[in-house]
């Protein structure tokens, strides 16, 4: 990954965005001039990668062409206000989904998001849906994959984020603790001990591998979680550690593109995170919160 010395300029951008390419909103020209009316300098597109199965939110089998040629079409049109990047957020199922390496070459991408949104392996029936609008989704699989067994299940969340770690080469692990947000503190804490053994373990993997960090706005701004991802725990070992970060809306609208920006960067300053990175002409530059 190509880091560059840091900016104390203080910036506007999104790298995590959905357009109508997979389950966001709009075209993403609207997310484009919405951008330009905030005053963005950069904005990237991250549809949700193509999976071999039947689903609602990622990106379908064939329209990758149709979605890069956009993106690029957009990115030369709109060159001298705002620049626009090329990206996928590629879900991590093991023996599932498909190389990272080999999806950012091919499709010529800017950069990759590394995700877990579906826990388990090898085949559709056997994943355990934990992200989307309804909890009842997340309460149901609990009960069919885990028999209740909360511990073993966000173990297994945790692991499978540590595999992907482990087996890919990305730039930015997303929502790095998703699985925190149907639970509402139901199940378990952020605080607790065995999960904070988890979470270290992983973050040990990221500092390791060199990979960013996203901080995500939007399960706040939807109302679903009461934390960011990820939560203050893991930000303050971030801040400890220089952990590069990037600051994202998770925009599936565009009127989202910066939602919850300002409370995020001050509870980030009070993590002891100083810098955010932002892409530019092809490279990663850290630039003062």
């Amino acid at each position: 990954m190509n880091f560059q010395p840091k900016s104390h300029h203080k910036i506007l951008s999104n790298f995590h965005t959905h357009s109508h390419f997979s389950d966001g909103s709009s075209a993403p020209v609207e997310y484009i001039e919405e951008a330009i009316r905030q005053g963005f300098t950069s904005l990237g597109f991250s549809e949700h990668s193509v999976l071999p199965f039947e689903n609602t939110f990622a990106l379908k089998p064939g329209r990758e062409t149709a979605y890069i040629d956009e993106i690029n079409q957009l990115r030369e049109d709109y060159k001298d206000r705002l620049q626009v990047y090329l990206a996928l957020e590629v879900d991590f199922i093991p023996g599932m989904s498909t190389g990272f390496a080999a999806l950012k070459q091919n499709l010529k991408l800017d950069y990759t998001i590394g995700s877990v949104h579906l826990v388990g392996n090898s085949y559709p029936d056997n994943l355990w849906f934990i992200d989307g609008p309804k909890r009842e989704i997340y309460d149901k699989g609990l009960e069919t994959f885990y028999k209740g067994d909360f511990k073993k299940a966000v173990t297994n969340y945790w692991h499978q984020i540590n595999q992907m770690l482990e087996e890919e080469e990305f730039d930015v692990v997303g929502h790095l603790d998703k699985i925190k947000m149907h639970n509402q503190e139901r199940w378990f804490s952020e605080n607790d001990k065995w999960y904070q053994d988890l979470v270290n373990e992983t973050i040990d993997l990221v500092e390791e591998k060199n990979v960013m960090v996203e901080v995500n706005t939007r399960g706040i701004y939807k109302g679903r979680s009461v934390s960011l991802f990820p939560g203050e725990y893991i930000l303050e070992q971030l801040g400890n550690r220089r952990i590069p970060v990037i600051l994202s809306s998770d925009a599936h609208q565009p009127h989202e593109l910066s939602m919850w920006f300002y409370e995020a960067k001050e509870i980030m300053k009070q993590c002891e995170i100083k810098e955010i990175y932002t892409h530019e002409n092809g490279n990663w530059i850290s630039k003062g919160l």
